[in-house]
């Protein structure tokens, strides 16, 4: 067993010892590319969504050198006919870049990639002449011509020379050229039987043509056939919740969410088996390393984006082209080009039918509010300080301190939370009430009896608390906000969800700036 060939199958062991969620279905899209045009496959997809236990279960299936049959035989994958063709044959290369990239700046280091991977090999197969000054793909060149063998190639956080090295343009070029060497060249097709990379993110482009353009490309933007690979699914979810006691409807709040490819509902892997293995839900998003990032470019404010944030804590959607980003920390100029990287960081779930991106679930909602206050965003992080004061007095029926509060929540400094005419005033409200989400469904335009309510909340499962139905009025009064919701029968449509409800009628003058607001109980 090498460092980096032939490491066995240990690892998947480990992680078959442990909770294990069958993910092998993997296997078999992979072994569908084996020894065709498609063998090179990019897999790129967000921290701790299950890229590096995916590659120790590729490396642990493909390795000559193990017995997996005991790992996999209760798996997926067993019942499928091409587990028998594949099921430890071939040489694995498998390469962590983290482990080059830990010890700092280092001008040199993808020499030093090559040089630790050729001396591993040379040991592995001592019957072949390394020639010095030979590059690593000559190398496997030449053993592969005397001995007949192919490689798998697993490639683990293969972009954590670029996100590292960011700003080192000699250091990035040479990593590239390293790739482009191993996987551009037609030697390749002699050399390996597959090649599978994981990272984070998607191979980086030159202008507009990939400097890898001949691997297949699997991401958070584009997921192809692996959709249900990224994630666990809501029914994988709802086993763990009933095996370990857990209410799925917490974890659903606080991890789901995610729309990836065509599987509407993705949450978290890492998070939800932290959540069952404590017994309860909480986050723990903000150890993936990234938030200093996003803070950056969050704070950019390309073309409006600081709107968008704003809009999407509200709850709102918004359109984006992802397809303008290059793959590169260090080159980001627009407003879609950050909420692309949010995207493959996890911070934003992506509709690829509308083109839309939103914060997808309450972790991660947490996240982006500490980027809003960690970037003194004044206004906005002020009403998301205050929101359990104003959820409180709502409660209590205090309509005054309503009034105060939501006043101070409008800022004229952000244009989203400047008013122009009444869902502009529901964007801000969402803001203002960020704390209810705890304990709420949020609903803008809900549909009642004869009409549309401008923002409901809705308790959630075992809260026991009242419904809140929400008019907003701009120049007219209070009072008329909540004769409009008892006239078109918004109570009886929200009723269904909830015995009680309190109706909060908020009105604003154009004119004056000064806010009204009145609140009735309403008892079903």
């Amino acid at each position: 067993m090498g460092l980096y060939i032939n490491k066995g199958n240990e690892a998947f062991r480990q992680a078959r010892n442990s909770e294990y969620i069958d993910k092998s279905g993997l296997i078999a899209v992979v072994n569908k590319t084996l020894f065709t045009r498609q063998k090179l496959s990019c897999v790129t997809r967000s921290r701790r969504f299950g890229k590096s236990m995916a590659a120790e279960m590729l490396a642990a299936y493909y390795d000559h050198t193990c017995d997996s049959r005991p790992l996999f035989a209760d798996l997926e994958i067993a019942a499928h006919p091409s587990f028998e063709q594949h099921l430890n044959k071939y040489p694995v290369i498998y390469v962590d870049m983290t482990a080059f990239t830990a010890g700092g700046e280092d001008e040199n280091i993808v020499g030093n990639i090559q040089k630790k991977l050729i001396e591993d090999i040379a040991k592995a197969y001592p019957q072949v002449e390394y020639r010095e000054g030979d590059h690593l793909m000559e190398y496997l060149q030449h053993i592969s011509a005397a001995t007949g063998e192919k490689f798998v190639m697993i490639i683990d956080e293969w972009d954590a020379v670029i996100r590292i090295y960011g700003d080192n343009r000699k250091v990035k070029d040479d990593f590239v050229n390293l790739l482009r060497r191993m996987f551009k060249d037609i030697s390749a097709v002699d050399v390996f039987a597959g090649v599978y990379m994981t990272g984070i993110l998607p191979i980086k482009k030159y202008k507009t043509e990939s400097a890898l353009n001949n691997f297949l490309e699997y991401s958070m933007v584009e997921p192809r056939s692996m959709s249900r690979y990224f994630g666990f699914t809501k029914d994988e979810v709802v086993t763990l919740a009933i095996k370990h006691g857990v209410d799925f409807d917490e974890l659903e709040k606080w991890y789901d969410g995610y729309q990836i490819g065509d599987e509407p509902s993705m949450f978290n892997p890492n998070s939800v088996m932290q959540a069952v293995d404590i017994g309860r839900c909480r986050s723990f998003w903000s150890g993936t390393g990234t938030f200093e990032a996003v803070k950056g470019y969050i704070n950019r404010n390309f073309d409006g984006l600081r709107d968008n944030i704003i809009a999407m804590l509200a709850g709102e959607r918004c359109k984006v082209d992802p397809t303008s980003f290059q793959n590169d920390l260090s080159e980001i100029h627009s407003r879609d080009e950050v909420l692309t990287v949010l995207i493959h960081l996890g911070y934003l779930a992506y509709n690829w039918r509308e083109n839309e991106c939103y914060i997808p679930n309450r972790e991660v909602g947490g996240e982006m509010v500490n980027a809003v206050k960690a970037n003194r965003w004044k206004h906005v992080a002020d009403a998301l300080e205050q929101s359990d004061q104003l959820l409180k007095a709502t409660l209590e029926g205090d309509a005054k301190t309503v009034a105060r509060m939501v006043e101070n929540a409008h800022s004229e400094n952000t244009s989203i939370l400047s008013y122009y005419n009444e869902n502009s005033m529901a964007c801000v409200l969402s803001i203002a009430y960020y704390a209810a989400h705890a304990d709420y469904i949020f609903h803008r335009e809900l549909p009642t009896g004869k009409g549309f309510a401008d923002l409901v909340l809705l308790p959630r499962k075992n809260v026991a608390k009242p419904a809140l139905v929400l008019e907003l009025k701009c120049n007219r009064s209070a009072k008329a906000a909540i004769s409009q919701i008892r006239k078109k029968e918004y109570t009886e449509k929200v009723a269904q969800y909830t015995g009680e409800l309190l109706l909060v009628g908020i009105s604003y003058n154009k004119k004056t700036k000064r806010h009204d607001c009145r609140i009735e109980r309403c008892v079903k």
